[in-house]
């Protein structure tokens, strides 16, 4: 029978009556004659509970023990979900993601899964069992519980249905769909009826919530069919998909933002042909993940560079180079905290020069000062003050047309 993968995320199982709520959605897909293997999150704020206990013992816990205590979420919601679907008649085994055979690297916090020994779980289903698995986890070869950092159960969801070969993988979350932005924001923003595979990794690597990045990069390497659809309403998601089809004249399809940003800027870097390299190694080797950078000339005997990262790995950044200072020979480091990740994604800016242009023109008649600016064939990114992010979301919105393709889009 066909191999249905469906993931729940936090809000989707917040409480038992959720849950047994998520138990009827499956049963439904189980009595449509499918092999259904499920991936849940942990229970509504439960993680951010634990990290917040974990804080309260100390401002610098063990990353492995991080793990193991966050781990733990997602087996509570397995077992819940597991006595529903038997409370129901179903068949039903849970695991855990190490007894789901999910392989990572030995990166506690934000490991990466190398490899799905799917030799349990398929005996589990050829048996007429439901599995249900928990998102977020794994093992290294060391025997050592491994997390994939937050929203990882997407990955874990779209990873098993590349290795069980299963037909598409449904995302049930708290919307309804993709939109063509946030609309706890923005109002008027509207839900896509389907979106390549590149735009939405766009979308989820610059700020939009409603997928991981991993997911998105998994589901385009092995072909897998994505749904974003809502775990309490039954209406049609969004499609992800390899060519999604084009609304007419819509050449941005989304606008994606983030908060929490801060620009650091390295002043008295050697101009050689190996700094930027050398300071980004350096950076990579500590998992600390930079996104817009500047490099300025200064003289012909140094530069400075800039370049924008998350405000939360601040303080390991700074350790990170200050540590290395001796090797990377630069003078001083400055910091801007208070900035704003502001981004407009469409397959479309291919080929309609003049989209930047038109971004940067909203930004100076709405009064909001770029600070920084990246771009790539699908995308246009800036950093701005984060007091303006929302205003400088609005002002896009309206300028590229999402909100007025009412029937195209919704």
């Amino acid at each position: 029978m066909p191999i249905i993968v469906q993931k729940f995320g936090g809000t989707s199982v917040g409480s038992v009556t959720k849950i047994k709520n998520v138990a009827r959605r499956v049963m439904e897909e189980v009595e449509r004659g499918n092999d259904v293997v499920v991936v849940v999150s942990a229970m509504g704020k439960t993680t951010d509970e634990l990290v917040t206990m974990a804080k309260e013992i100390t401002d610098n816990p063990s990353k492995r023990e991080m793990d193991m205590l966050l781990s733990t979420g997602e087996q509570v919601t397995i077992s819940l979900l597991t006595m529903a679907l038997l409370e129901q008649g179903q068949q039903t085994i849970s695991f855990t993601g190490w007894q789901a055979g999910i392989q990572t690297e030995a990166v506690h916090g934000n490991a990466r899964i190398l490899q799905i020994d799917t030799k349990r779980m398929e005996a589990e289903l050829q048996a007429g069992k439901v599995v249900v698995v928990a998102g977020f986890q794994g093992i290294d070869e060391e025997g050592n519980i491994t997390t994939l950092g937050r929203g990882g159960s997407d990955t874990t969801a779209v990873a098993l249905a590349a290795a069980l070969k299963a037909q598409r993988c449904d995302i049930y979350t708290d919307v309804t769909g993709v939109f063509t932005t946030d609309p706890r924001y923005i109002k008027e923003a509207r839900k896509l009826l389907s979106i390549s595979y590149d735009e939405m990794l766009e979308l989820a690597n610059l700020g939009a919530g409603v997928l991981h990045p991993r997911a998105v990069e998994f589901a385009k390497n092995y072909h897998i069919p994505l749904e974003v659809r809502s775990s309490m309403e039954k209406e049609s998601g969004t499609i992800i998909e390899e060519d999604a089809t084009m609304e007419e004249n819509l050449i941005v399809r989304g606008i994606a933002f983030e908060d929490k940003i801060t620009r650091v800027t390295v002043f008295g870097l050697p101009r050689t042909l190996s700094t930027l390299s050398t300071i980004f190694t350096t950076l990579a080797k500590h998992h600390i993940n930079v996104d817009i950078i500047i490099q300025t000339m200064t003289s012909e005997e140094t530069t400075n560079l800039s370049f924008s990262i998350k405000s939360e790995v601040l303080q390991e950044a700074l350790q990170v180079l200050e540590s290395n200072k001796p090797n990377l020979e630069f003078e001083r480091i400055e910091t801007e905290d208070g900035l704003a990740k502001v981004s407009i994604v469409g397959s479309g800016m291919v080929s309609n020069p003049g989209v930047a242009a038109e971004m940067f023109e909203v930004m100076a008649n709405t009064g909001i000062q770029v600070k920084m600016v990246s771009t790539s064939e699908i995308k246009v990114s800036t950093v701005i003050n984060e007091q303006e992010m929302v205003k400088a979301v609005e002002a896009l919105h309206v300028a590229f047309n999402l909100g007025a393709h009412s029937k195209a889009l919704a």
